[in-house]
This record gives structure tokens, sequence and C-alpha cells, in this order.
């Protein structure tokens, strides 16, 4: 029992079951010069430390603890030290400072949001210093090391692409409560969250990480849809099929609706020409899929 400075009354300790802390939000911008040409890297990080800081929680102890201003200056320490790396290495090499420089740390967990910039073409040639911000996903890395090895899952964020025919539902369990017609004709659109488990390394992360975003979307643009559900197990199993190097990929899809303006009291018919835009509410498709 614990006498409470604050009043005279015996308060029993309760049990401190899990902690962690750490600096959100830190905000870095890369800078790679390659002689005239150069590469930028916007990033937003968290970092989270897990480890001996019980006794700052429970006992007011801070002896363990480093400031988690000190866990923003490493981050750009090392993003001095390492302007050309690629993000995923870079959460890599990032996580190991902490744990070379702390031994009371036994993981590190850094969440990695990118801001993407396209370069800039003039005349149809790119300029080797200009950009152009795009906004459309965010890729991420998620990275846990530990002193035993690391695991890590790069994906993208709100990533919004659509077809506009070449969709259906059809054929689903209906009850008392069902209202939606069926078609075999309807705009599929979604603004998706994806990640993908590494199981190995590829010889470069960034082209690898395209080739998957750019298998997902092949294989969502050029085949029938009879499902969101199918469209993205399907999705799946061709991203696996050409990255021997992921073992699983995640996909979480909420539904963009458009739905067909009644236009008949105006004498006009509406053949999926006119449509009304809405995000709520919507449907949510997920689904993981792995090697077995």
């Amino acid at each position: 029992m614990v006498r409470s400075p604050v009043t005279s009354f015996w308060r029993l300790r309760v049990p401190l079951i899990k902690n962690r802390y750490g600096k959100g939000r830190v905000r870095i911008m890369r800078v790679h010069r390659d002689g005239d040409k150069q590469e930028v890297s916007q990033l937003s990080l968290k970092v989270m430390l897990e480890g001996d800081f019980g006794r700052a929680f429970t006992d007011g102890d801070n002896a363990t603890s480093t400031s988690t201003d000190t866990m923003k200056n490493i981050v750009n320490v090392v993003a001095r030290e390492n302007t050309g790396l690629q993000t995923e290495p870079f959460c890599e090499v990032l996580a190991r400072r902490f744990l070379d420089l702390y031994p009371q740390v036994v993981s590190v967990s850094i969440t990695a949001h990118e801001t993407k910039w396209a370069r800039l073409s003039i005349d149809g040639v790119p300029h080797p210093h200009s950009f152009i911000r795009d906004d459309n996903g965010k890729p991420f890395v998620e990275l846990v090391a530990t002193r035993s090895g690391v695991t890590m899952r790069s994906g993208l964020d709100t990533f919004t692409f659509m077809k506009s025919t070449q969709s259906g539902w059809e054929g689903y369990y209906t009850d008392q409560y069902s209202t939606i017609q069926p078609t075999n004709d309807r705009i599929c659109a979604t603004s998706m969250v994806a990640s993908w488990a590494w199981s190995g390394k590829p010889i470069d992360y960034a082209a690898t990480n395209a080739k998957i975003l750019d298998v997902l979307l092949r294989e969502f643009a050029t085949t029938y849809s009879p499902s969101v559900q199918n469209s993205l197990y399907r999705m799946g199993e061709k991203a696996l099929a050409a990255v021997p190097e992921i073992s699983e990929i995640s996909m979480a899809c909420p539904n963009l609706h458009f739905i067909p303006l009644n236009l008949s009291a105006f004498g006009l018919d509406n053949n999926n020409d006119v449509f009304l835009p809405t995000e709520e509410p919507h449907g949510q498709i997920e689904c993981t899929v792995g090697r077995g």
C-alpha cells in the first residue's frame, strides 16, 4: 500500500499493464543532391519507444526516460546523415540509432507518412530540381525494431481511383430490409488504404512499391468486377504473384458512391449518365491475402 501525497487516504497501487512514449509528427524534408539532379523526400514521422520506462509512470522517476525533444533531434540528425536513403531503409537506420543509444529500449516503432512530390517536366523534359505536389495517396512505412529483428510494412493511405463501368452487384442475399437494386453496370470508386508486409528486401523499395500499385490498378481496371470483394482478392493475388519479396497484402476500401439521379420529373431518362457523388454512409470492404 502507498500513502497518497494528496489525501490522507490509503490506496492500492494498480498495475501498469503497458506503456510506451515518443514523439509524433516530426516533419522533415530531405534533399539529396547528385550533381545537377536532386531528389526530395518529405516525411512526417512518429517514433515510439518501449522498454524500462515504467517508473516514470508509477513513481515520477525519469532516470531512464530521454526527452521527446531529444528524440526529435535524433530524427533530424539521422535525416542529415542519410539524405539519399529511401523511406524504408531510412526508418531501419533510425530505429537502429535508438537501439544503439539506449540500452533500456526493447523496441522502437516508427510510422512514416510521405508527402509525394513528382518531378516537374518542362517541354516534356524532366526538370532536375523542380517538383509538383501529388496529393493522390500518401505512402507510409510501419516498422517495429527489436534487438532480435525487424518487421516492416509499406503501403498507401487514401489512394483514390475509379472506373465508370465494368462493375456490378448481383445475386446477393436479400431480406425484408433490402432496397438496393441489382446492377451489372455501375461506377466503382474507392479511397484505398493498402499495406504489404516485407519478407525480403527488394533491390529498390520505391520501384517495387510502384510495381505493386501498378499491378493492383491493372487488375482493377482491366477486369469485370462482380463485387469489390472479388476485385480486392484478385488484386492481392496478382500483387503476390508479381512481387516475391512480400508475404501478404491488406486492403481496406471504402466505397465512394455515385447514386443515379432521378430525372423523370423533367421528362428525362438517366441511362447511367448523371450521378450524385456521396461518401457517407459508405460500404467498407477489407481483406488480407497471403501466401498461406
